[in-house]
C-alpha cells in the first residue's frame, strides 16, 4: 500500500494530475499507519501483517 502509494505520488507530480497526487498521499499515509500498527502486535481485520 505504501509503494502503490509513492507510484501514485510520483505519476501525480509527472502528469500534473492532482487527485492520483491527493490519493496516493491518502493510500501511503494509510500503509504506514497500518504497518506500525501491524509491528506493534495487534490484528488488523484478522491479519498481522499488511504486505
Amino acid at each position: 500500500m505504501i509503494i502503490l502509494g509513492v507510484i501514485l505520488i510520483v505519476i501525480g507530480v509527472i502528469a500534473s494530475i492532482p487527485v492520483l497526487y491527493s490519493i496516493g498521499i491518502a493510500l501511503a499515509v494509510i500503509g504506514i499507519i497500518l504497518a506500525v500498527l501491524g509491528n506493534t502486535g495487534k490484528a488488523i481485520g484478522g491479519r498481522a501483517h499488511w504486505y
